[in-house]
């Protein structure tokens, strides 16, 4: 025993430091950073350097990767919020719907007739690997800056599929472990644990708020006490729960989480942005952990038949599942077989998978003792099953769909074209803000350490280097730029980046920010579009004074009002009058202008739309968002 302790600690010192190091690596090299942890593990293990084997963790290892399920279940829970789920599309919708039962069936089917396998564990299998999970598409979707409706449809499935994933699993991993087979017992066996699940988490999600909205939880540090307060809530709601009913605990955090995370508590940003370095310490953990403890031989020994279920879920039943679920036009071809291609399964079905393992390896050795040797072989059989084929699973679409999401993507074309802003300072990162809310894949290019450092922590995308410099521009993706925006607070800079831009590269808009109004007129003899930051300046406060409620409204522009320019191409609309339109667009949104052969115009009532008109929306937000896709469906 005293030999297991002396390991444990440089033991788990080496795997924190390796999930860190693997992060920088993933940010380095823009991979998803589990193919890092996945490569750490199996490095560490006994199929590597022998350093973490089970023995490492000594009888610690069910309880650590149990409360390490609870955090992560916890934190998808609590950024699952019921309004977008009511306002998701019904794309998003079939997802998580149609798609995931698709997911559950097929995949169970197929592991039944690959392997001639129980139903009961076939659809253990089945219910494990329908998780994509955010800790896996997340890190894809950071290195694959695709549309904004193709990221919201893969984190909505991750988010969600997570959650549902878990609780299924537990209910069947229940039958399994169960004596009895008939439908009552299963009815009692599903009603004790997700309805102990589900009060526990209901109790311990209003303590925890009652507490941090009328309890005083220090007036100088309450932040810390808050998020403090939420990660002790979510490990008491699983231990109380676990204890209760075993596997029960997973149903009372997703419950708790959801619960908090829509009650609206105070602190709510300081307490996600908590708990997600957290998850990201414990994700790193378990999956070097449990990469570790993988055994080539079990995965050899699932042979043509393991590698058939595999090819089953990421190249029949994932593109069945999406192609069916987003039926319409709301997404292009290309979109659709990304998604097809982008289903990883990650930490939920290892560590769960190897959670129920465990069990039913140690109910086969009390079964073994009581002399059922046939029950005891079976669940040794279903243990062995269980763990190989998940992570046979999650180790080919880990690192196949890790791997080459970014080359997958761009072979599609289905990244948006960048925006480049040069100058991380107010005036660039105003603008960034600006265009990130409407969904443009911005880029700013800095090089002063701490303007960078700044941008970065508001949660800019920022490239070091000098913007005049050619092979800056190119590193940070101006050959794929669709716009340049220029704006620092030097003119010659300005001048010479965007005459760079123009003469090196082929973006669509250069524009130049003028400090000083008396160079306006040399930039645009030069040919550079300039807006003068005087001038515009001297026109707000001209309009907060002779137009003070259009003054108003723009100030309030991507917050509750907006303005967006759009090219006309959805069929719906065109050789169809403004009139005529107008009942079609969302209550509050008008067509204010429109752009065809370099006029602008304020269209009458009887003016007919065609293809590639450029039409100007004015409304609330939302509307005029939808009103965009409505308008431009590949928007």
């Amino acid at each position: 025993m005293a030999g297991g302790s002396s390991l444990l600690i440089p033991s788990v010192a080496a795997i924190i430091g390796l999930g860190v190091g693997a992060q920088i690596l993933a940010d380095r090299f823009e991979v998803p950073s589990i193919v890092f942890l996945i490569a750490a593990g199996i490095a560490l293990g006994p199929e590597g350097l022998g350093v973490l084997t089970r023995s490492s963790f000594g009888d610690a290892l069910p309880a650590i990767v149990g409360l390490s399920v609870a955090i992560i279940v916890f934190e998808g829970a609590f950024h699952l919020r019921i309004e977008k789920l009511r306002e998701a599309p019904a794309e998003n919708t079939r997802l998580v719907t149609v798609g995931a039962l698709m997911a559950l069936v097929g995949t169970a089917a197929v592991t039944k007739f690959a392997f001639d396998a129980p139903w009961d564990i076939s659809f253990l299998i089945g219910a494990l690997l329908v998780a994509t999970g955010p800790t896996v598409i997340t890190p894809i979707l950071e290195v694959v800056p695709a549309r904004d409706h193709v990221e919201t449809a893969l984190e909505t499935e991750g988010i969600v599929n997570d959650v549902t994933a878990a609780i299924i699993a537990v209910v069947v991993f229940e039958v399994i472990v169960t004596t009895s087979t008939s439908p009552l017992d299963f009815l009692t066996l599903f009603v004790e644990r997700l309805g102990v699940g589900l009060l526990v988490g209901v109790v311990v999600a209003f303590v925890v708020w009652y507490l941090l909205r009328y309890i005083d939880l220090s007036p100088g540090n309450a932040p810390q006490n808050a998020r403090l307060l939420v990660l002790a809530g979510a490990l008491v709601a699983y231990a109380i729960a676990d204890t209760v009913f075993a596997e029960a605990g997973v149903a009372a955090v997703a419950t708790a989480g959801v619960i908090l995370g829509n009650l609206g508590v105070p602190y709510e940003e300081d307490i996600a942005e908590f708990k997600g370095d957290i998850t990201l310490v414990v994700l790193s953990f378990v999956f070097i952990a449990l990469a570790a403890l993988l055994r080539f031989e079990d995965l050899l020994g699932l042979g043509l038949p393991g590698l058939a279920v595999v090819a089953a879920v990421a190249l029949v039943i994932r593109p069945a599942l999406v192609f069916l679920s987003t039926v319409g036009d709301r997404f292009t071809r290309g979109e659709k077989i990304f998604m097809s291609f982008v289903g990883p399964r990650g930490i939920i079905p290892a560590s769960v998978a190897t959670l129920f393992a465990i069990e039913l390896q140690t109910r086969a050795a009390e079964l073994q003792a009581a002399g059922e040797a046939a029950r005891a072989a079976q669940l040794e059989s279903s243990a062995t099953l269980l763990v190989g084929v998940v992570f046979l699973t999650i180790l080919a679409t880990v690192v196949f769909e890790g791997g080459l999401a970014r080359y997958i993507a761009g072979f599609l074309d289905i990244i948006p074209m960048r925006v480049l802003v040069i100058g991380g300072g107010r005036v660039g990162r105003a603008l960034a803000d600006r265009l990130e809310d409407r969904g443009e894949n911005v880029v700013v290019i800095e090089r002063d350490e701490t303007t960078v450092e700044r941008a970065r922590n508001e949660g800019h995308t920022v490239h070091i280097g000098d913007g005049t410099d050619t092979e800056v521009l190119r590193g940070a993706g101006a050959a794929n730029a669709r716009i340049v925006a220029a704006a620092t607070g030097d003119d010659d800079v300005n001048l010479l980046v965007a005459q760079l831009a123009d003469s090196k590269f082929d973006a669509e808009t250069i524009i130049a920010r003028a400090n000083n109004p008396d160079n306006v007129e040399a930039f645009e003899d030069l040919g550079v579009r300039t807006i003068s930051s005087a001038l515009a300046t001297a026109q707000a406060l001209d309009n907060a004074i002779e137009r003070p409620a259009l003054a108003n409204w723009m100030g309030e522009l991507g917050r509750s009002g907006d303005v967006q320019e759009i090219e006309v191409t959805s069929e719906d609309l065109i050789g169809r009058t403004i009139d005529d339109v107008g009942p079609d667009l969302p209550a509050g949104t008008l067509i204010a202008l429109v752009a065809r052969d370099g006029e602008t115009q304020v269209p009458e009532a009887d003016f007919e739309l065609k293809h590639g008109d450029r039409i100007t929306l004015i409304g609330q937000r939302d509307g005029v968002r939808e009103a965009m896709g409505f308008c431009h469906p590949e928007s």
